[in-house]
């Protein structure tokens, strides 16, 4: 169900724990996994979990419980807004419904296209840097003004 560069991706988090303890690269599969499906289907997710040698249910645990998972199909780019109070104090709202008018989509909404889902973040842990964003759970941007977030979207081909 997954490639093999994606299956080798996997087995080398698997040299980082003890081999009876595979569950513990559950985490990383489930990225990887997501990274090459664009969102954990529930047939991807009992794959990994098999592939793991763990119970299905604790993969779907892991999965629903970080935001950072997709359990349905989401846009080619993925921004994430924080909106917890650093980046409220410092004008995410700004961003947020900048971000909203341009894409035309609320929170969880995929723009028409396919291109763009737009999600809501908790705290990031880069409260100086507020407000900020991440693009695909990957690339982080900070001091965000309309201005810059025109700039970022530009940028994504």
């Amino acid at each position: 169900m997954l490639s093999q560069a994606s299956l080798d991706k996997i087995e080398y988090e698997l040299t980082k724990y003890p081999k009876e303890n595979r569950q513990g690269a559950v985490m990383s599969a489930l990225r990887i996994a997501q990274a090459e499906k664009g969102w954990l289907s529930q047939e991807t997710i009992a794959f990994v979990a098999e592939y793991l040698g763990i119970p299905a249910i604790a993969a779907l645990e892991v999965a629903t419980f970080y935001n950072m998972y997709d359990l349905k199909p989401a846009g080619l780019y993925k921004i994430t807004i924080c909106t917890n109070i650093s980046c409220m104090l410092r004008d995410a709202d700004v961003i947020v419904d900048h971000l909203q008018t341009k894409l035309g989509v609320g929170f969880n909404e995929v723009t028409p296209d396919g291109k763009f889902c737009l999600k809501e973040g908790e705290c990031m842990g880069c409260c100086g840097g507020a407000p900020l964003m991440h693009i695909n759970n990957t690339k982080m941007h900070e001091l965000l003004t309309p201005a810059k977030v025109d700039e970022i979207l530009g940028g994504l081909k």
